[in-house]
């Protein structure tokens, strides 16, 4: 493994500037500012020019960076453009619950290749490793990458951050404490970072979604589980041991449905993929809903697809299980505004493909339940990622953990 690394938190700091695309050295000298500028200047890594440009030459020399030709002139002299080593690559995974996505990046974590199968987490680290190796050769084959400067990889579970591994995850037998961040740095040669899906979502939209201008948001995501993501000043809040914003285990009611964790009426036993199929299946059986009757009898099953098809043909049993489901969501979502206070929630997942039925229902519990004050400007909006979302914050996650000292 021998992926070259910034020697300093000055050239970490710089690598992460590049990060958002090309800079002349004189826009990175006015982003760094001088030790003399005031105490309020908004970058922590402060330098002199002097300062910066050694620190330039450094990561020049190192190959993380490279000269991009000149900027446009700012009245005298033009400054060198430099951006980051075109020969950068990352790859972000994301395992879902029913699928893997892999993706590979250039260090600006532009998407240069993304595939992705159906895959069931229930059959276990060997199977699910497998393939994403798998999926990871296909984006090698056309010469995407001759090898990769690291990889992030986001999980349907809680997650020790720290030592790169799952603890006791609800929905997948046989991980727990499988050495996920050691398997896969071994397996592809280069450094690995392990999180929770719903964190690299947030990451992805805070890179290069919705949540770009957003320094405090949540992101909830709803899909065969239920997690939400949860970012403060621009950074991912994970709690003391990695379980912060496990929201799909909060209790809704506690005469309520057995959760997967065990425990009875959790949101997730309201309104995560299973427990959606589940109630589309009653309506069906039930003759509430003629459509998801037809359609059972047709395919043997139900998904939350299904429901949002019946919907879209105006099924009121289909409209009305994803108004309850909303009303769930809401509810534990409006504690959560008044306690926390974002500037901005994103909806997301599977389940979230219900599209705007759900979102309504969920911004009118939350607008009417939480403080006056929490909601006043709270934008409560859909994804625009899709998913993508997952792919661009593992690689973010990871490009985080290689542009640093």
């Amino acid at each position: 493994m021998t992926t070259n690394r910034p020697e300093n938190p000055y050239q970490a700091a710089l690598l992460q500037l590049l990060r958002d695309g090309p800079r002349s050295r004189a826009a990175l000298a006015d982003l760094t500012a001088d030790p003399g500028a005031p105490a309020g200047s908004p970058n922590p890594w402060r330098m002199s020019r002097s300062k910066l440009n050694a620190e330039l030459d450094r990561i020049l020399d190192l190959r993380l960076a490279e000269l991009d030709g000149l900027a446009a002139s700012r009245g005298g002299r033009r400054s060198d453009l430099v951006r980051l080593s075109r020969d950068t690559r990352f790859a972000g995974i994301h395992i879902g619950a029913t699928s893997i996505d892999v993706a590979v990046t250039d260090g600006e974590l532009t998407v240069l290749g993304h595939v992705n199968e159906p895959c069931d987490i229930r059959l276990g680290p060997a199977h699910v490793f497998e393939r994403v190796l798998a999926l990871t050769g296909k984006l090698r084959e056309p010469g995407l990458f001759t090898h990769l400067h690291g990889a992030g990889v986001g999980i349907p579970g809680p997650v020790s951050f720290a030592e790169g591994i799952p603890v006791l995850p609800p929905i997948m037998p046989g991980w727990d404490r499988y050495p996920m961040r050691d398997t896969l740095s071994q397996e592809l040669g280069c450094p690995a970072v392990v999180d929770n899906d719903v964190n690299i979502m947030a990451l992805g939209e805070l890179h290069a979604g919705v949540a770009r201008q957003v320094d405090d948001f949540l992101l909830v995501k709803i899909g065969t589980g239920i997690g939400c993501g949860i970012v403060v000043d621009g950074k991912i809040y994970r709690g003391v041991s990695g379980s912060a914003g496990d929201i799909g285990h909060i209790r809704v009611d506690e005469q309520g449905p057995v959760c997967a964790c065990g425990n009875t009426g959790c949101l997730e036993a309201y309104f995560g993929g299973g427990a959606l199929a589940r109630q589309a299946r009653d309506a069906a059986r039930s003759g509430a809903s003629p459509y998801l009757g037809g359609r059972l009898a047709a395919a043997g099953t139900l998904s939350a697809e299904d429901v949002a098809v019946a919907a879209t043909q105006g099924d009121p049993a289909a409209i009305q299980l994803i108004r309850d489901g909303g009303r769930h969501v809401g509810q534990i979502l409006a504690g959560l505004v008044s306690f926390f206070n974002p500037g901005l929630v994103i909806i997301t997942g599977g389940v979230a493909r219900l599209g705007h039925v759900l979102l309504a229902e969920i911004r009118s519990v939350v607008y009417r339940r939480s403080l006056p004050l929490a909601t006043g400007n709270l934008p409560i909006v859909l994804s625009e990622l899709g998913d993508t979302a997952g792919v661009v914050g593992a690689a973010r996650l990871v490009s985080d953990h290689v542009y640093s000292s």
